[in-house]
């Protein structure tokens, strides 16, 4: 069964993550309230990020909290992970959902593209991320994604999880969780500095029900 998605999404960043402490990290970042954890790392080779999704799945299991490989679906089987989140330049949804089962969570990166949106949800994914609302340092190239854009994508796929990502800290939280997204994931926020627990605490706030 597949568990619920929604709120603080961390995703990895090894320039932000020094490796001789990575699963120590990520797991402050749990701690702190973190719902969903997504070991993205680039260029990096094939069985590095076997092995830091090993590790990392022994803390996301024993929170019990979804581990999402990026890219790479044969690393997610593998090694028994939540799920996959795949780019535009990924495997297709439907090649994933073969491989992975239909227990297995699949996301999808749609950036400010609704049609995108509407071709991944009609192919079967859990979830979806738009982004970015705001600059921010791990994609300075990308096209700002209008606050409307989210709303609009809400509204389009209401019974989808939708995602926003790009910028996101305590200080405008509240503006993207106006829109009706589900959740926000975060990279910088969590990881660039101070305390990734402390960090994850003031964005997990945004979520807690009580």
């Amino acid at each position: 069964m597949k568990q619920t998605i929604n709120g603080l999404y961390i995703i990895t960043d090894k320039k932000l993550i020094p490796r001789e402490n990575f699963t120590e990290i990520v797991e402050q970042a749990i701690r702190g309230g973190a719902g969903i954890v997504q070991l993205r790392e680039k260029q990096i080779n094939i069985k590095e990020i076997h092995e830091l999704g090993t590790n990392l799945l022994k803390i996301t299991k024993k929170y019990d909290v979804p581990l999402i490989i990026n890219d790479y679906v044969d690393i997610a089987c593998e090694i028994g992970a939540d799920g996959v989140h795949l780019g535009e330049n990924d495997p297709d949804i439907k090649f994933a959902r073969r491989k992975l089962g239909e227990n297995k969570i699949i996301g999808v990166s749609c950036y400010n593209d609704l049609e995108r949106g509407q071709y991944a949800v009609e192919n079967g994914a859990d979830y979806i991320v738009f982004g970015t609302p705001y600059y921010t340092p791990t994609k300075p190239e990308r096209e700002p994604t209008s606050l409307e854009t989210l709303i609009e994508a809400k509204k389009k796929f209401a019974d989808t999880t939708v995602f926003a990502i790009g910028g996101i800290s305590e200080n405008n939280a509240k503006e993207i969780l106006e829109t009706g997204v589900d959740g926000i994931a975060a990279i910088t926020s969590i990881f660039g500095n101070g305390s990734p627990e402390e960090n994850a605490k003031k964005l997990s706030v945004f979520f807690n029900k009580d």
